[in-house]
């Protein structure tokens, strides 16, 4: 495995014959079903070679004689046959159908499985519009060969092999002249495969590029029009789509040229087979009644032959995205949980970091060499300078991200000893972006614990200062927030994700930043909540506002990702300079609500005047 994640590629390195063995080997598990359907189709074209064996026999046995009695019964028989085939043909239709859509089923959950279980590091390095494109347009691709492809290739050699097999036995002659154009054919089209995978790969990759940037676009759209930057997207938007145009032409342009060769040469066995097959009824050596089946027969088989090229093609299309979709299912995750996985002890909260260095590319570490005993049930202020690596150290704690150097330990416990479940269950997190989803705000609140009852919801709607504004809403805990909770205000999203928190009851809370989007009015309801959650609790606190910086115990001041300062504000205040600077610029943005509700910014020195 290797020690950082991979990221995902274009695909367009596979290797053809070890992919596409991979990617047809996902219908193991339907085996019975493909099974069936193949003899079914084998069947099928049984019964559709059958049909021209009888139309000569009709010819030869019925009007060549003019026998009316042998003419109704070859009549019937191929209506029979007729018949025979549209049975067979909707049976393996039906059966190869839904193992299809089966097949698609079972990948978009295993995939699914597969992208949940990656740590965030993968999610880190690679763009949302890429994971999108192959869980969604890769998949339905993988689907449509595996319930069509596979079969339509079955029953295409079954007919060429099939018809062969029967024109020789009819006529050798008059069969090797007819089949000539099958190894030329052959020879084109491995070489259009050469030729147009490459390009049918990279077409792949460029549509999966329009994917994400329309995705991105989608979601920071009020980013996009906030900055007026519309024409400019739609620029950007347009090159890509030209790039996927460009491709595409392209490989049109192979199919323009090799396809209609292959579509040629299959012509050329009509021709011969003219010539070849009516010289030998001339000759006496062949019926017309066989004239007749041979002439059917090489039409049969001249779909098939017609049909190898875009055949190939599809293979192409199936082996670039097999091997989109194995990059996803072959992603390690660097924070796997190990075999013999510990349980989480009990305890009171126990944090200990020791000699952790950890950076989210290996060469350029966050957070350097830092030692830090967090006691139970104490809250531990986080601080420093934007950068200094405050979010990454809490990110280590629920094992986010495993260590470079040193270690994290929970309960005494190593955290990579742990099992993940149980330890981020003990771990109530409130992140500065607080993200909700398209849900009910009670879904919203239970998301961890979904079992939750109304009256647990409801208290730590309560708790989180959320409860007033729920109530108002039209519809309560009911009312269905949009996609990322955009519906909502920045400040009621994170009293939900606050609420969310607390639903948990956590032996350890971790708050980044999370009354940065609310006014100073409802932060200090949230305080007041707050004060009465952290009890009892390790609770470790990211915060700028001097306001939450005063809820903890103690202070830990980080610099250049290590830590310069330790201790409470009264021994910080005069001994770290960096504290100081920092407790100096929270004097300046300090605010204070006036009776109209308006927030005035109190100039410098009337604050520490103040204070």
């Amino acid at each position: 495995m290797d020690d950082h994640p991979r990221e995902l590629t274009s695909g367009a390195d596979a290797r053809f014959w070890p992919t596409l063995r991979r990617g047809v080997g996902l219908v193991r598990a339907h085996r019975v079903a493909l099974g069936v359907s193949i003899a079914l189709a084998i069947a099928g074209q049984g019964l559709t070679i059958a049909i021209p064996w009888a139309t000569g026999r009709v010819v030869d046995e019925a009007m060549r004689p003019k026998d009316t009695d042998q003419l109704r019964y070859l009549i019937g028989l191929i209506l029979a046959l007729a018949v025979g085939r549209f049975v067979v043909m909707y049976l393996r239709r039906v059966i190869a159908g839904t193992m299809a859509v089966d097949i698609e089923r079972d990948l978009r959950n295993v995939v699914y499985h597969q992208l949940l279980s990656l740590s965030f590091p993968f999610f880190d390095r690679n763009q949302t519009g890429q994971i999108m494109s192959r869980a969604t347009v890769d998949l339905t691709t993988l689907r449509l060969y595996l319930g069509y492809g596979i079969l339509f290739f079955t029953q295409h050699i079954v007919t060429i092999l099939a018809v062969t097999a029967v024109l020789l036995w009819m006529n050798v002659w008059v069969a090797l002249m007819v089949l000539v154009i099958v190894p030329p054919l052959a020879v084109i089209a491995v070489l259009y495969s050469r030729r147009s995978q490459p390009v049918v790969t990279e077409a792949q990759q460029a549509l999966a590029e329009v994917t994400t940037q329309a995705e991105e676009s989608v979601v920071g759209v009020r980013v996009i029009k906030a900055f007026g930057q519309e024409d400019r997207e739609v620029g950007r938007f347009a090159g890509r789509t030209n790039r996927v145009f460009d491709l595409n032409v392209e490989a049109t342009r192979l199919r323009s040229i090799y396809v209609p060769v292959m579509d040629f040469l299959p012509t050329i066995s009509v021709a011969l087979l003219i010539g070849a097959g009516g010289y030998a009824v001339i000759r006496g050596s062949m019926s017309l009644g066989d004239f007749v089946t041979y002439g059917l027969l090489v039409a049969l088989m001249v779909m098939p032959l017609r049909m190898l090229g875009g055949w190939i093609g599809d293979t192409q299309r199936f082996v670039a995205s097999s091997e989109r979709i194995f990059q996803i299912l072959d992603m390690p995750t660097d924070v796997a949980e190990p075999e013999d996985a510990e349980p989480l002890p009990a305890g009171g909260g126990a944090i200990r970091f020791e000699g952790v260095t950890f950076g989210y590319d290996p060469d350029r570490p966050v957070v350097r060499e830092v030692d830090l005993d967090i006691a139970p049930g104490s809250t531990v202020a986080i601080i420093g300078r934007t950068g200094s690596g405050k979010t990454t150290l809490t990110q280590l704690v629920p094992r986010f991200y495993d260590t470079d150097r040193g270690r994290v330990r929970v309960e005494g416990v190593d955290v990579r000893r742990l099992r993940l479940d149980e330890l981020r269950g003990a771990i109530g997190t409130v992140a500065e972006d607080t993200y909700l989803f398209s849900a009910s705000i009670r879904d919203n609140i239970a998301f961890g614990r979904p079992g939750a009852s109304d009256d647990d919801v409801h208290l730590a709607a309560r708790r989180a200062q959320a409860a007033g504004f729920i109530e108002e809403l039209p519809d309560g805990y009911g009312t269905l927030v949009g996609e990322r909770g955009l519906t909502l205000s920045g400040g009621q999203r994170q009293r939900i994700a606050i609420a969310r928190a607390l639903l948990l009851d956590p032996r350890i809370l971790i708050l980044d930043d999370a009354t940065a989007s609310v006014d100073a009015s409802t932060e200090a309801r949230i305080r007041l909540a707050l004060e009465e959650v952290m009890r009892g609790r390790t609770t470790l606190i990211i915060a700028h506002r001097l306001s939450t910086i005063a809820l903890a115990d103690r202070i830990v001041v980080l610099e250049d990702g290590r830590i310069v300062a330790d201790g409470t504000h009264d021994e910080l205040i005069g001994s770290s300079p960096v504290y100081r600077e920092i407790h100096d610029h929270g004097l300046v943005e300090r605010r204070f609500v006036d009776a109209d509700g308006d927030h005035v910014l109190l100039p410098v020195e009337h604050e520490e005047a103040s204070a």
